[in-house]
């Protein structure tokens, strides 16, 4: 996907990009591709490709939810930067707090940041588990976020106590979403979720499917989780 391709392919959801916003992502993208010489950021370096597995499809979150309605937003596991700061870019005004257990990606992303000028960004090196105990960010986001992180049931428990009451656990995920679905419906209702909407859609140009699961928070997250770290990999509430 070209960068107009890129520019046109949003206008034609109703996102309009700005000049300037295109040379943010023009930067993210040489950053992207210059950090990665020096550390494993992502195996995508292509500029089309960069544009269209990572722009385009951190963007689509937005093809179905609202994020002009939310001012909080907190990645996990964002790795790169993917879906939070492509959001970011579209939609200024949002406060996005990262959270990513390698200190590494947090010091690109720090560097990131103040090469794209964003204000209200916030980069935290810990992980899921620890941070959704802590006081200052248990249930405080109106949206949290994660892409490609883990299987549907690890992710809700990761994801689900940073997530405020009334607030959105927003899971981007692939081809294998259908089987994730299914074994983790029990663990969203306990973590005080309930399914709000699946949405499916197509990459462009290469056709790929793509899971957008939108789950409502609808009461606080039992005390017990989340568990200590890796414990929800190893052993999933199912």
């Amino acid at each position: 996907m070209d960068k107009q391709t890129f520019r046109q392919s949003l206008l034609e959801k109703g996102i309009e990009v700005s000049e300037q916003q295109m040379e943010q992502f023009s930067i993210y993208y040489h950053t992207l591709v210059e950090w990665n010489e020096k550390m494993n950021l992502t195996s995508i370096t292509d500029e089309e490709e960069v544009y269209l597995k990572h722009f385009y499809d951190s963007i689509s979150a937005a093809f179905y939810f609202d994020f002009q309605k939310v001012t909080t937003l907190c990645d996990v596991g964002a790795g790169a930067g993917f879906p939070s700061l492509p959001i970011k870019i579209i939609f200024p005004h949002l406060e996005v707090t990262i959270v990513d257990s390698l200190n590494k990606r947090i010091t690109f992303l720090e560097h990131l940041a103040n090469q794209l000028k964003l204000d209200k960004v916030t980069f935290y090196h810990d992980r899921a588990e620890i941070f959704g105990r802590n006081k200052q960010h248990r249930e405080q986001y109106d949206v949290v976020s994660a892409r490609a992180v883990a299987r549907m049931s690890v992710l809700s428990e990761l994801c689900l106590p940073l997530t405020k009451v009334g607030g959105t656990f927003l899971a981007m995920k692939g081809a294998k979403f259908k089987e994730e679905e299914r074994e983790s419906k029990k663990a969203v209702q306990i973590l005080g979720g309930e399914w709000k909407d699946v949405f499916s859609f197509q990459l462009p140009e290469e056709d790929s499917m793509r899971y957008m699961a939108i789950i409502d928070k609808m009461k606080s997250t039992p005390k017990a989780y989340p568990r200590k770290p890796g414990t929800p990999n190893k052993n999933p509430i199912v």
